[in-house]
Order: structure tokens, then C-alpha cells, then sequence
């Protein structure tokens, strides 16, 4: 399947240093420009920074440290995972973007959602009544900003546009854009009305539960009369030289950042017993480079799409275990996933 795209995923989480001290958001951004460079130097396909407004996270503006990663880098995609458009203005989201565009030659992608947090909605004055109208509305205008042309606008969220030019214009004509969706059938179906890409993000359970998704997806654009692109999803996963290293390395701080999540949020703390359940049977990718490769494969087969992004950080792991998962994914897993679909005739 020499047609897959492998990748990786961060939000920027604050690591700790070898000695187990908490890095600076400063030293936390540097690493994660590091690791993207390693992963291009690897063959890594993509690698995708998510925006957040929280202390355990160092990236609130994705498209700043990707026009950094652009000059450090040749191949290497360089994308959101995602960027908060709900929060946003469309018009700077399209321009930010396309200035990356420009620095890395063509290698920018936009992930666009609604936000599994919401704390960037009360920093930047918006309301949470108007949760979904504000991500509705501003999609439609980034969507008529894709053209590249004047565009007339008008909604209940932001001033209205009358033949507005943008720019910079992409030299490509159009900007890669992905919508990013966490298991709602409507944004499912709105994102195939746009006939944007589609990025699932299967954080727990077995992957296979969202073959619906996909099958919806597909049929909605058919209706609709749009492209259906090959479906991406994301996942957490983390890779050391063995399966129980990897997960000793990943599990304490994993379950710091769960159990504070967990919190706000009204779950459970989370369990070894747990954890070792998703591990073996859900969407934890964690474990050795030949472990984790047979996992991506079968949930690449089963649900049929066509790019895997693997969230590699997820709390306080250590910079040195970062680095070295990074290099794991690039060296052997990532030439393991197309083999075994390669063998399996996928």
C-alpha cells in the first residue's frame, strides 16, 4: 500500500527532562521542532501539531511552530491536528496557512475542528451557546476561501465579506484542508457535503466501531454529488524497544493526564487493567516497532482508509523516550505497516 500516509501527532505536551523535571513550555516547543526534524530525516509522511490553551500543553498556535519546523525540513507534511476554527477567524486561519504553504513549498495541510476543549472559546470572547453554529458558519466561509477567488459572505458570527480578496494565494491554487471528527454522524455528513478529506480521531475502544463513519462518509458524498478522499484517523500510540518498556515508559504519565482530564470530565481514574485492555484490544498503539505495525495494519485493513497519524505524546514522557519513539516509528514501523498490507495485497 505504497499509497499510505504515515504520520505523527503531538499537541506539544511539557515532558520531562531525563531527570525527571518538568521542561519549559519554551524547551517543550523546541523539542517537538527536534522531533519533526527527525521525522523527516526518517520518511516520516506528515506530522500534525495540535492547538491547545491548557498548562500541560505547549502549542496554542500550530501554524507558528510549523513555519519554524518548514525551515528545518525538505518532505515532511506539515499540518494542524487540529486547529480551532470555531475559534478563529477563517480569513487568518486561510492566511496563516498559506504562508506556511509558501515557506515549506507546498507542504502545508489544515485539519480543521470544533475542539474536544473548550478553553480557547472564553480566552478569545466567544460563546459556548453558540457552539455549533460558530464551527458551521466558519467552515463555509474557509471552504469559499479555498478557491482563492473574492468572496462574498455573510452569517450571524462574524462581519460580513463583499468581494474580498485574500491573500497570500497557495501556488498550488488550493490549500490541503481535512475536517477532524470525533464520532458525530452530522459532522460526518457535513464534512462530505464540503467534500473535504476526513480525519477520525478513534481515541478508545476497538477501531472498528467507526467502519460506520467511514461507510457514511463515503455514501453521503455520493449522494451529494462531492469527492469521497481517503478517510484518515488518529490514535495515541507510543513506541520503545520492547512492548513492556514501552509501556512502563508511557503508562505513569499517561495516567496523570487522563486522571486530570478524567476530572473535569466525570470519568473514572484510569486503571492498569484498563489500560492494558486498550493496549491489547482497543486504539492504544503502544509496544514494540513490530507490535505496533500489526496494530496500525489491521486497523488500516478494517476500516479502509488511507492515512494513520499516531498522537505520540500524551502527558509528561521523557524528551530522550520522545526521541527515540519518533525514530521507531520512522525506521521500522512505518516500513513494517506497508509490507504487512503490501503482503496481505492491500
Amino acid at each position: 500500500m505504497s499509497d499510505l500516509i504515515l504520520g505523527l501527532d503531538t499537541f506539544g505536551d511539557v515532558p520531562e527532562d531525563d531527570n525527571g523535571r518538568l521542561v519549559s513550555h519554551a524547551a517543550a516547543i523546541r523539542q517537538v521542532v527536534d522531533e519533526a526534524v527527525l521525522a523527516d530525516e526518517l520518511g516520516i509522511d506528515a506530522i500534525a501539531l495540535g492547538e491547545h490553551h491548557r498548562p500541560e500543553y505547549s502549542i496554542s498556535t500550530p501554524e507558528t511552530v510549523l513555519a519554524g519546523i518548514a525551515t528545518r525540513t525538505s518532505r515532511i507534511r506539515l499540518g494542524s491536528g487540529v486547529t480551532v476554527l470555531s475559534s478563529d477567524d477563517p480569513v487568518r486561519v486561510f492566511q496563516r496557512f498559506a504562508t506556511v504553504d509558501a515557506i515549506s513549498h507546498g507542504r502545508a495541510e489544515v485539519i480543521l475542528g470544533r475542539g474536544s476543549f473548550t478553553e480557547s472559546f472564553p480566552l478569545f470572547g466567544y460563546d459556548m451557546s453558540d457552539y455549533d453554529v460558530l464551527f458551521e458558519e466558519k467552515l463555509d466561509l474557509f471552504v469559499k476561501l479555498l478557491d482563492e477567488k473574492p468572496v462574498t459572505w455573510s452569517g450571524t458570527t462574524r462581519a460580513a465579506l463583499e468581494e474580498a480578496d485574500v491573500f497570500p494565494k497557495t501556488e498550488s491554487g488550493r490549500l490541503s484542508t481535512w475536517v477532524g471528527v470525533g464520532g458525530s454522524p452530522q459532522s460526518v455528513v457535513r464534512t462530505a457535503r464540503h467534500g473535504l478529506p476526513l480525519m477520525l480521531a478513534i481515541i478508545g475502544g476497538q477501531p472498528e466501531r467507526f467502519a460506520p463513519y467511514v461507510d457514511l462518509y463515503r455514501r453521503a458524498a455520493e449522494q451529494l454529488g462531492t469527492v469521497a478522499h481517503p478517510v484518515g484517523m488518529h490514535s495515541p500510540g507510543f513506541v520503545a524497544d520492547t512492548d513492556e518498556e514501552a509501556k512502563e515508559l508511557f503508562y505513569p504519565a499517561y495516567k496523570v493526564q487522563m486522571d486530570r482530564i478524567g476530572a473535569l470530565r466525570g470519568w473514572p481514574p484510569l486503571g492498569r487493567a484498563t489500560f492494558d485492555a486498550e493496549v491489547a484490544n482497543g486504539s492504544l498503539y503502544i509496544g514494540s516497532p513490530e507490535t505496533v505495525a500489526r496494530k496500525i495494519a489491521r486497523a488500516v485493513g478494517a476500516l479502509g482508509v488511507g492515512r494513520f497519524d499516531m498522537i505520540y505524546t500524551a502527558g509528561a514522557q521523557s524528551t530522550s523516550a520522545r526521541m527515540r519513539a519518533v525514530e521507531l516509528f520512522g525506521a521500522k514501523v512505518a516500513p513494517m505497516v506497508r509490507d504487512i498490507l503490501t503482503s496481505q495485497g492491500a
